[in-house]
């Protein structure tokens, strides 16, 4: 039980957290992995490398411990928490394990004087009600989603239908069931779980659906990442009528299906796949469509002939693309609207002239964040700019 004096206490550790809150999640994960290394695969390793996973849970636990007495205040962090645990399949018995490390990698970070007896016991209380928080929220999704048409829990095995190459780093893969069922339905922009051994070490990683949902397959396009083990995997070991294990599909950067405002898809780079799936919703609602992508050059440039024909055939669809770099007239490599950089300058020439529309954007975090600047200088509203990030809000700034 999360008492006054606990809660008091966490609201008192803020200010640490503020500082060396990175210091301690970083601290944390090597625990968490050599006491409790079955939990590893849940967990991308080049994020950990990267520093990334440390950065969106010192975010996390900071944004808790700053709104330990107004939950509701988290906002939508609670359910891309959830959303993520869920396409993981984060189960209950994993939440003991990682409140001994986080607890144990208090107490080594901050020293005895500092996390005292009564500091740990706070941090045992409200790391508690977090874990009962979550695992409320997850369950139930978890029985929704078995309930639903199509619906499971835990791994399931399909074939691989279908793979093909889509830019000089990108690769399609097509999933249908391997036991001839039907799928369950998701909604665009979702993600889904994906579960494969790799040199002998079982990896977890979620993949954008790429493709509308029909029922029947679920599709993925995956970018071959430099050092990339269940990228390079797919690319190079995984063909046609492979079978692979994925979970139910999950994720809370959707496509809002109300209003009647002009829709501004912004992708940069591998950031293009959610798009994929919901353009064909954005079209069907007849709200005007402007698509805007970035590049490095043509040749990583991925479904430009899909969007292309998409537009030839809704006239209420307008793409433009830019690419960092182009070389003049290459086969098979149309030019770009722009070269450089996407930049307010080039955003305020392609969006339409009202600001009132509703953007969504996704990409590399340097991108998001000259997006996300950008579209606030043009006056796009903030709370109709969709995206999904997991590092401290200010990153984006």
């Amino acid at each position: 039980m999360l008492s006054a004096e606990h809660r008091a206490i966490v609201t008192a550790t803020v200010p640490i957290l503020e500082v060396g809150g990175e210091a301690l999640t970083r601290h944390f994960y090597p625990i968490l992995f050599r006491d409790y290394p079955q939990v590893k695969p849940y967990f991308n390793q080049a994020h950990q490398a990267d520093g990334a996973q440390p950065r969106a849970l010192a975010n996390a636990v900071l944004m808790y411990a700053k709104n330990i007495d107004r939950l509701e205040a988290l906002g939508p962090l609670v359910g891309q928490i959830v959303a993520k645990h869920v396409a993981l399949n984060i189960l209950p018995e994993h939440y003991p394990m990682v409140g001994a490390s986080l607890l144990q990698a208090i107490r080594e970070v901050l020293g005895a004087e500092v996390a005292t007896d009564a500091v740990i016991d706070a941090w045992g209380a409200a790391y508690g009600q977090l874990a009962d928080l979550l695992i409320g929220a997850e369950g139930q999704t978890y029985a929704a989603m078995k309930a639903a048409p199509g619906g499971w829990n835990g791994l399931r095995c399909f074939v691989v239908a279908s793979k093909r190459r889509e830019s000089d780093e990108i690769t399609t893969f097509v999933f249908r069931p391997e036991d001839g069922g039907a799928v369950l339905d998701f909604q665009p922009g979702q993600y889904i779980g994906l579960r494969a051994v790799v040199d002998g070490v079982d990896q977890r990683r979620n993949y954008s659906l790429s493709a509308a949902p029909n029922g029947k397959t679920y599709q993925i396009s995956v970018k071959r990442e430099q050092g990339g083990a269940m990228s390079n995997h797919l690319h190079d070991a995984v063909g046609e009528g492979d079978v692979v294990e994925l979970l139910p599909p999950s994720g809370v950067f959707t496509l809002a299906r109300a209003g009647s405002r002009p829709i501004v898809f912004i992708s940069g780079g591998v950031g293009i796949t959610p798009t994929l799936a919901m353009l064909p919703a954005a079209l069907a609602s007849g709200r005007e469509v402007h698509f805007i992508h970035a590049a490095r050059h043509g040749g990583v440039h991925a479904f430009r002939t899909h969007v292309d024909e998409l537009a030839s055939r809704h006239p209420q669809l307008r793409r433009r693309y830019v690419y960092a770099e182009h070389a003049g007239q290459q086969p098979g490599h149309p030019a770009p609207d722009a070269v450089g950089l996407l930049d307010s300058e080039r955003l305020a020439a392609w969006l339409p002239a009202t600001r009132d529309v509703d953007a969504y954007f996704l990409g590399p975090q340097p991108f998001m964040k000259v997006v996300k600047r950008s579209l606030r200088e043009l006056g796009v509203p903030e709370n109709q700019m969709y995206y999904e990030f997991f590092g401290p809000a200010a990153a984006l700034e």
